[in-house]
């Protein structure tokens, strides 16, 4: 194995439980990938490096599957899953409970429900269906039929022909922007449908004391199976590791390109080589003397806050981001984890991080405050409770995880072929082309996200391929 991000522990002990001796090869100092935690801002603050909130870790069928909570892992829930505030009245909340968020969206309350009721309903289905290749035979026809209905319009279409209140849009608008893509992009409404159903079922908790805990468990199944892990080692030619009956590559294309050892087949080749990353992101970790001073004291209660104002100005955001401005008043993306863990950080103190999309690779010193803004926008004085702040541009974040190209998140854009062909257009997305060696990463289906179910694609096509050799 070559990278041990969230996706490679997982194929890893996929592999190991199967009884192959595996080995982990990883550039970094610890196991984790961008799924890990640290005290960036003092002795006993845990902050999140990468991902907190997980709404696809906590359905994940591979992740139940291997039972990671016999490892120590505990999801806590926070009361409110999201919040979207705006500059005037309340703000837009999602519980984890349908009928009750639809109760609080008052005359969209209706529109609401409907938009996400076929969904919720068959969720695990929809989850076993959207958690793998796209060009496959689904394990549940008639649930995904239930989501792609709703799937097809942009974001910004569904928005304004369901609801009627500016809040309700702009709530919609925030989950179809986890796609990293203007909510006016075809196949938005996806995102949206897909993360507030989410939300309304299993929620979007977070790891009690920090996303480390998730890797821990991995990295314990991993161990009690006979697997190993080398850390601060870079993979530089794979005849490095060699010989080995399976190589499996938690890297994306970038990555994968610069591999020495590796003849891959030159439609392949190509094929990487016009991967696209899209937009970044500029990552904000805070340590505040008590909860943030929101308007509306229940954001305070959420574990996941979007700011990005009204849908129009989410979409024009999203779309100078995209196409290389940063926006003066760019989406941020908040996580509360304090609001439900204590563990996080001293008594009477908050641990959050905010991260805003902005252009590729985009390092502009102006970032920071712009996001600082944001957050002042809708929670005035909360510059007047920072104990410690440390930011991270994208060339930071690069530099820490390799696979955050540009800081760019997800392995790549979701946007035309990329969404259903990853990283090329071929029958078997895990298959390199050259025998033996799998790709693993965020760069296959299913894409970004804490879930573990690309390692796990990969490793069963490549234990049915040794199988038959």
């Amino acid at each position: 194995m070559v990278g041990a991000g969230p996706n490679g522990l997982t194929a890893a002990v996929m592999l190991a439980r199967a009884g192959l001796e595996v080995t982990i090869h990883d550039a970094g100092d610890a196991p984790g990938g961008a799924c890990r935690s640290g005290q960036l801002l003092g002795e006993g603050v845990i902050s999140d490096l990468g991902a907190a909130a997980h709404p696809l870790g906590v359905v994940s069928p591979v992740f139940r599957h291997l039972q990671l909570e016999r490892h120590g892992l505990r999801w806590l829930h926070p009361e409110v899953v999201v919040a979207h505030p705006l500059d005037e009245g309340e703000a837009a909340v999602v519980y984890c409970d349908l009928d009750r968020t639809a109760e609080g969206l008052g005359p969209d309350g209706r529109a609401w429900a409907g938009l996400h009721r076929g969904v919720t309903e068959r969720w695990e289905e929809v989850v076993a269906s959207v958690l793998g290749p796209l060009v496959q035979i689904p394990a549940h026809p008639l649930a995904l039929a239930a989501f792609g209905v709703r799937a097809v319009a942009p974001a910004t279409l569904t928005a304004s022909v369901l609801f009627r209140q500016a809040r309700t849009r702009a709530l919609f608008a925030g989950s179809a922007v986890h796609s990293v893509l203007p909510p006016s992009h075809l196949l938005t409404s996806a995102f949206g449908v897909l993360f507030g159903a989410a939300a309304q079922t299993t929620g979007w908790p977070v790891a009690q004391g920090g996303s480390q805990a998730i890797v821990d468990a991995l990295v314990a199944e991993l161990i009690e199976h006979g697997g190993r892990i080398v850390t601060g080692h870079t993979v530089r030619d794979l005849r490095a590791v060699q010989p080995a009956d399976l190589i499996v590559l938690d890297l994306t294309p970038h990555q994968v390109l610069a591999l020495e050892g590796l003849k891959l087949p030159p439609r392949y080749r190509k094929a990487l080589r016009g991967w696209r990353y899209g937009t970044a992101v500029h990552k904000i970790d805070l340590l505040l003397d008590g909860p943030a001073p929101w308007k509306d004291p229940q954001v305070a209660r959420a574990g996941t806050v979007h700011l990005g104002g009204t849908l129009e100005e989410i979409e024009m955001a999203e779309r100078q981001a995209r196409i290389g401005h940063l926006p003066e008043r760019p989406f941020v993306m908040v996580a509360q984890p304090s609001c439900i863990d204590p563990t996080r950080a001293p008594e009477d103190a908050t641990v959050m991080w905010a991260y805003a999309h902005v252009p590729y690779g985009c390092d502009d010193p102006r970032t920071g405050e712009r996001v600082m803004r944001q957050l002042e926008r809708f929670a005035p004085g909360i510059r007047d409770r920072v104990l410690a702040r440390r930011d991270t541009g994208p060339e930071a974040l690069e530099t820490w995880n390799p696979n955050l190209v540009g800081g760019t998140i997800g392995g790549g854009a979701l946007d035309g072929l990329q969404q259903a062909f990853r990283p090329a257009l071929q029958a078997n997305p895990y298959a390199t082309g050259v025998p033996g060696v799998w790709l693993a990463s965020a760069s296959t289906p299913p894409g970004g996200g804490v879930h573990g179910m690309a390692g796990y694609h990969a490793a069963t096509h490549a234990l049915r391929h040794l199988a038959t050799t």
